[in-house]
This record gives structure tokens, C-alpha cells and sequence, in this order.
């Protein structure tokens, strides 16, 4: 998913030279070559394992409090499923802003005292602290955390039916044997 990714949000740049993907993936490999559509590799899977920690234990902590018998009800699911979504987006937008960063390769980061590619997580988390501080790194979190509020609450409740319908089928099944 790196190099998708990596084309979307240069394409969603303000002002974005590119018009098509294959326009921006063709100026992206001749030049910075294949490494740029991975340069953020490291800081994706960094912000995608903590997210998705965050997100199941919030959900389930969620599951406790809003249905602590753990029967199939969708509002408690899509409540406890959006909230997860939104407590996990709000704790890794700073990865995800450094992600952005290295991705994007952000002409204002690039031209403020800063020479040649942004690389690595470390070097990203230095130049968002240094371009704006550590508010710097919750830019967007906002929409990041509305982003995920329907996606998250979607994902759940559908698990949640599916695993609801299994389970009587196995059950009807069982008892018809």
C-alpha cells in the first residue's frame, strides 16, 4: 500500500503538478527513483501496529462498559467501534503527520533550511518539530479522527453481524444434528 500511498497524498497536494497517477508516478521514480514510493515504509508500520493496539483495546474496553454481556446489539457496536477509531486516530496522527511528511516531501519543510530528501522517521519527526513545533504534529487531526469514526464503526458493526450469523447458524446447526 506504500506506493498508493504515497501517489494519493502527492495528488491531494495543494497546488499538485500531477493531473494523473500515472503522471505522478512516472515523475516520482525518474526523480527520486523506486525508494521514494517506500521512504515512509518504517513510520507506516510504526503508526499501524499502535493504532491497531489502541483501537482493540479501546473497543473491547468500550464492549465492557456499553455491553458487558456480549450480545449481538449493533448501537453498541458502532458507538464502541467509532469511539476505538477515534481515540487510535487522535494518538497516531503524529506518526501519521511525519508519514505525510515523508511521503510528500512538503516543499515548505524542504525549503526552510532543510537540503535533499526528508528520510526516515527520525528525520521527520526532527523537521515537523522544527517547521512547527509540537503542535506541528497533530495538524489534521481533526480530520483524521472524522475520517475514521464511520470507517471504524462500519468495520465493527460488520464483524459483528458476521460473527453474530456464524454463530446462530453453528447453533442451529448443532441442534438440528
Amino acid at each position: 500500500m506504500n506506493p498508493a500511498e504515497v501517489v494519493k497524498q502527492r495528488m491531494q497536494m495543494y497546488n499538485s503538478p500531477y493531473h494523473r497517477v500515472t503522471d505522478c508516478v512516472r515523475a516520482v521514480w525518474q526523480n527520486e527513483g523506486a525508494g521514494a514510493f517506500y521512504r515512509s515504509y518504517t513510520t507506516q508500520l510504526a503508526m499501524n501496529v499502535p493504532f491497531q493496539a489502541i483501537h482493540f483495546m479501546t473497543y473491547e474496553f468500550l464492549q465492557e462498559h456499553f455491553n458487558p454481556q456480549r450480545r449481538y446489539n449493533p448501537s453498541s457496536h458502532v458507538l464502541s467501534g467509532a469511539c476505538a477509531g477515534a481515540v487510535a486516530a487522535a494518538a497516531t496522527t503524529p506518526l501519521d503527520v511525519c508519514k505525510t511528511l515523508l511521503n510528500t516531501q512538503e516543499s515548505l519543510a524542504l525549503n526552510s533550511n532543510f537540503t535533499g530528501h526528508i528520510t526516515g522517521m527520525a528525520s521527520a519527526f526532527r523537521t515537523v518539530y522544527q517547521v512547527g513545533g509540537v503542535t506541528a504534529y497533530f495538524r489534521g487531526v481533526q480530520a483524521r479522527v472524522i475520517y475514521q469514526i464511520p470507517s471504524t464503526a462500519i468495520a465493527w458493526s460488520v464483524y459483528e453481524f458476521f460473527k453474530y450469523l456464524i454463530t446462530k447458524r453453528q447453533e442451529e446447526w448443532r441442534a438440528g444434528k
